[in-house]
């Protein structure tokens, strides 16, 4: 954290292959197509995200960008529990999830569970199965924002620690 003032937030880039979309809708892509990027390969995240919404076009027979947008939307949580120290004990206080750290939460969580899929296909096709099933409602990544709210709500009696 700095001492002096707050950093500004930076402007992405609409992403340049879908031009048909809203630019709020192609900043978001951009910033998912950053957050499957390792080591600085951003030609390869690009090839993987744009590999994976092919294969989402061609398996749900819709605009991928809709069921990208779908899928996002079923994986942000909406309530979170961060740690409160009062009095020498640790309480797990449930807080509300500001919308900006709900879609870098949910993007996190999608990529990771892709990831995390066992079966040897490439990286496009894991994303692709991930994003079908997050769309769907079910998958690791809707599971772990299930948790995250049953986490929350059964720490509900220690919500008047929040700050």
């Amino acid at each position: 954290m700095p001492r002096k003032g707050e950093v500004p937030k930076r402007k992405l880039l609409p992403d340049p292959k879908f031009t048909d979309q809203t630019p709020d809708m192609r900043r978001r892509i951009t910033k998912f197509v950053n957050t499957v990027m390792n080591s600085g390969k951003k030609s390869v995240a690009e090839g993987i995200v744009y590999g994976a919404f092919d294969l989402v076009a061609e398996k749900a027979g819709d605009d991928p960008v809709k069921v990208w947008d779908k899928a996002m939307a079923n994986v942000q949580p909406k309530i979170e529990v961060k740690s409160r120290r009062v009095g020498g004990a640790t309480y797990q206080v449930p807080v509300d999830v500001r919308p900006d750290r709900a879609l870098a939460l949910g993007m996190r969580w999608l990529i990771h569970s892709a990831r995390e899929r066992s079966d040897g296909r490439t990286m496009r096709e894991k994303l692709a199965a991930e994003l079908l099933d997050a769309s769907a409602n079910k998958g690791a990544a809707v599971k772990k924002r299930e948790d995250t709210h049953k986490m929350a709500e059964a720490n509900k009696a220690f919500a008047h620690y929040r700050w």
